[in-house]
C-alpha cells in the first residue's frame, strides 16, 4: 500500500508498505477513504516532536472503513464507517477513568497513531484499542463532515469545554488556524455574550467574516484595545489560545480580565515564559495541554444534528498521490487554504 512517511527532520515520502496485521485482540484494521494534514504533522516534520519515530507512516486526521476486528473488539465491526481517534487510550487506567485520556498509561497511549505508531496518511491503518478509538459515523454525515472528528474537533470542543464559558461571557480566541475554527464552533454552542477572534492573516480574518457573522474580528497590533472596548470587566472572561507563538501566547495573558481563565490549546515550537511579576494580581487560571479526546460520539451527535459543520474548512482536496503538492500547499499557507482532504483509493462518501 501506499503510506507518507516520516523518513528524517526535515522529510516525508511516499513509500510502499505492507498492510498493516492485526498484532492484539483490540486491534481493528481500517480502510482509509478520506485522511487530512494537521499543523502537528508540520512538527513532526521540523523535529518539534522527538518523540516521532523515523519510518513510520504519518497522519491522525481520518475516517475510513472497519476491514478486520480482533476478537476482543465489541463496539465496531467490518464494514462501519469510521471515524479515527487521534489519542491510543485503553479506557481503564487510572487517567483514562478520570477523562484524562490524553495520559493513558498503556505503552501505546496518548498520542501515537502517525507520531509513535503508522498513521492514516496510507490506505490502511491498525488502531489498537478499537473500543475508544473508533466510532461509528451516522449514515446521514458524509465521511468530509466527520473528518476532523477525531483530532482538531475534538480539540476544540475540549477546549471550550475546560474553559469554562458562562452566558455572560467574553470570549477571546487567538488564532483562526483550522484547530482555532473548530474551536470557534465550540464555544459557540456555549452561548456566550460575544467572541472576539484575533487572527494576523487578512485571509482568514475575512473567512471568519464570511462564516460567522456574529463573531468580532480582529488582528493582533489592535487586540488589547479591541478587547478592552469591548469586554465589560477590564479584559476576556475567558481566553483560548491556539495560534501557538510567543507573541500570541503573551497576548492571551495581556488581554484576560482579572481572575479570567486562559486556556492554551496551542503546541509551541518552543518553550514560553510565564513573567509571574508582569502578571501579579490578575489571578489567571492556566488551562494546559493536549487534547482529551473522549466526545467523539457526542460530537458526532452534534453535526447529525446540524450544530456543527466543519465542511467550509476543506478548501482543497488531493488524491493521497499528490500529497506532496497538498503539504506545500498547506505548509505553506497558499492558494488560501484552510485545510486539505486527502482522497484515497476508492473514495469517500
Amino acid at each position: 500500500m501506499l503510506a507518507y512517511t516520516y523518513i528524517e527532520k526535515g522529510r516525508f515520502a511516499l513509500t510502499e508498505k505492507p498492510i498493516p496485521q492485526l498484532i492484539d485482540p483490540r486491534d481493528a484494521l481500517v480502510r482509509v477513504t478520506l485522511g487530512s494534514i494537521c499543523t502537528s504533522d508540520l512538527h513532526i516534520k521540523h523535529g518539534s516532536v522527538p518523540r516521532a519515530v523515523p519510518g513510520i507512516t504519518v497522519g491522525h486526521e481520518m475516517v475510513g472503513i472497519v476491514e478486520q476486528v480482533g476478537s476482543a473488539v465489541k463496539t465496531v465491526k467490518p464494514g462501519d464507517r469510521v471515524t479515527v481517534n487521534v489519542e491510543t487510550f485503553c479506557g481503564e487506567c487510572f487517567f483514562c477513568r478520570q477523562g484524562y485520556v490524553n495520559n493513558c498509561t498503556d505503552a501505546n497511549g496518548g498520542w501515537a497513531l502517525g507520531c509513535r505508531i503508522d498513521g492514516g496518511q496510507a490506505e490502511y491503518v491498525r488502531v489498537p484499542y478499537a473500543d475508544q478509538g473508533l466510532n461509528r459515523i451516522p449514515d446521514s454525515v458524509s465521511d468530509e463532515q466527520a473528518l476532523f472528528v477525531g483530532d482538531i474537533l475534538a480539540t476544540g470542543y475540549w477546549a471550550a469545554r475546560i474553559s469554562e464559558i458562562k452566558p455572560d461571557d467574553t470570549v477571546l480566541l487567538i488564532g483562526a488556524g483550522p484547530t482555532g475554527i473548530c474551536t470557534l464552533l465550540c464555544a459557540l454552542l456555549k452561548q456566550p455574550r460575544r467572541i472576539i477572534v484575533c487572527e494576523k492573516s487578512a485571509e482568514r480574518r475575512r473567512f471568519v467574516e464570511e462564516h460567522y457573522p456574529d463573531v468580532l474580528v480582529t488582528e493582533p497590533d489592535a487586540c488589547q484595545d479591541f478587547v478592552l472596548a469591548h469586554s465589560l470587566h477590564g479584559g476576556a472572561d475567558v481566553v483560548i489560545e491556539v495560534a501557538g507563538s510567543d507573541d500570541s501566547f503573551r497576548l492571551a495573558w495581556q488581554c484576560a480580565r482579572p481572575n479570567a481563565v486562559v486556556t492554551v490549546v496551542a503546541l509551541y515550537d518552543r518553550p514560553q515564559v510565564l513573567p509571574l511579576p508582569d502578571m501579579y494580581g490578575k489571578n489567571l487560571t492556566f488551562k494546559t495541554g493536549g487534547v482529551d479526546g473522549c466526545d467523539c460520539a457526542g460530537i458526532l451527535r452534534l453535526i447529525e444534528q446540524g450544530k456543527i459543520d466543519t465542511t467550509p474548512l476543506i478548501t482543497h482536496r488531493f488524491p493521497l498521490s499528490d500529497i506532496e503538492e497538498a503539504y506545500r500547499l498547506f505548509e505553506n499557507r497558499a492558494d488560501g487554504v484552510i485545510k486539505v482532504a486527502v482522497i484515497m483509493e476508492g473514495g469517500c462518501r
